[in-house]
């Protein structure tokens, strides 16, 4: 990453954005004393790290405490994570919120299928209040979301979350298990945990801008759910006919040939007002049904969409990001199948380039929530402007 200082113990530390970032390989005995080390001394706001899953969660996230007593941690397993050198893989990445740039309250979900609504709409406004009475008026403000990836409720926390939040933008992301789908983990009352949830709530001194972006543009291909099982995302009928059957007959492919790169690159979206949003494909099951990453119901008319070059837009997006003042450093949250089209396009070093080039942080997902939605196929995050214009121009 630009800016980054090579510490003596082989983390790395950017010490010259709004945040301060770290990594080290997850394999690197005491991991965590190098990540301490590297962000350097002061009081924290807030310190987030993204876990490769390969790693012992678990005890990172003990000696995460241990070496962060009065700081909340936000912290989660990922699919890969986005660090100084663009995708990265096998990483612990760390982003810390200096306290006197940011104030932070966090509200936790422990777990996300038994949530009294109201009780919890009730709690995230009055957290917002209290928030806005510790932070100067002139300060901007965030809600920055992190889910279990395979909990299945995204969308009924965001909906809640939108209520609550009102004009507050938020974005978040899935937690990740690589490839395998199997189990994501998440620090949530300061012990791991799965279908759980933590959202921050930030007040920044630096200007932010919330932003989405994906690369696709709807055809006219057009399909209908004709079966569905909304509780398991799943999709059993489309056009009247089997789901994964019917879906690789619309491409003109073999139905025993899907697999994530097909999904990855021949997504589906879905409107919603004027835009267009991607409803992921996962995976086919054992019984020739399409497994979603995101919500999916009978009736819904899919699209089938193409895609533009995946690092030529992303290149042009972060330069409309720059418009007019470049960001100091972007958090963000990455879906796996931009990963895994980057990867097989072989544009994976482009990307990387681009994203080292603009100083993103963060790490790769399940999915990533934008608003009030859950969207899959996008890299979504917030951008960290100088808090005055007049800024040190010089900074990276």
């Amino acid at each position: 990453m630009d800016g980054a200082i090579d510490s003596p113990d082989g983390a790395a530390c950017d010490r010259h954005t709004i945040l301060r970032t770290a990594q080290v390989a997850a394999a690197t005995p005491d991991a965590m004393a190098h990540i301490a080390a590297a962000l350097g001394p002061g009081r924290f706001a807030l310190v987030c790290l993204f876990v490769t899953a390969e790693a012992d969660f678990a005890a990172i996230l003990a000696e995460a405490q241990r070496r962060f007593p009065d700081t909340p941690i936000m912290a989660c397993t990922t699919a890969g994570e986005l660090g100084r050198d663009g995708y990265e893989d096998g990483q612990i990445v760390a982003s810390a919120f200096p306290a006197e740039d940011f104030i932070v309250r966090l509200v936790t979900v422990p777990d996300v299928h038994d949530i009294a609504a109201q009780a919890f709409i009730d709690a995230v406004i009055q957290t917002r209040h209290e928030l806005r009475h510790a932070a100067p008026a002139d300060w901007s403000e965030f809600a920055y979301l992190m889910i279990d990836g395979l909990s299945l409720r995204e969308e009924h926390l965001t909906f809640m979350l939108a209520t609550a939040l009102g004009a507050m933008p938020l974005f978040g992301g899935s937690a990740g298990d690589g490839t395998r789908f199997v189990q994501t983990q998440l620090a949530c009352g300061g012990a791991p945990a799965q279908n759980a949830a933590v959202v921050a709530l930030i007040r920044s001194r630096a200007a932010v801008r919330v932003f989405t972006i994906d690369h696709f543009v709807p055809t006219d291909t057009r399909m209908v759910v004709t079966g569905a099982r909304p509780d398991e995302r799943i999709v059993t009928e489309i056009n009247s006919a089997p789901a994964a059957q019917e879906y690789a007959r619309l491409l003109g492919k073999d139905p025993n040939q899907l697999d994530p790169f097909t999904f990855a690159e021949h997504p589906v979206v879905v409107r919603l007002g004027d835009s267009h949003h991607v409803r992921a494909i996962q995976r086919v099951n054992a019984a020739g049904e399409l497994v979603f990453f995101s919500a999916i119901n009978e009736g819904m008319v899919l699209t089938l969409a193409d895609h533009t070059d995946i690092a030529e837009h992303l290149d042009g997006a972060f330069d409309r990001l720059a418009d007019p003042l470049p960001p100091l450093q972007i958090l963000a949250c990455d879906c796996i199948l931009r990963r895994i089209e980057a990867e097989k396009s072989q544009r994976s070093r482009d990307i990387s380039r681009i994203l080292r080039r603009h100083n993103v942080t963060g790490y790769s997902t399940y999915g990533e929530q934008f608003g009030a939605l859950h969207v899959n196929q996008t890299l979504t995050g917030v951008a960290f402007y100088p808090p005055d214009p007049e800024l040190d121009a010089s900074r990276p």
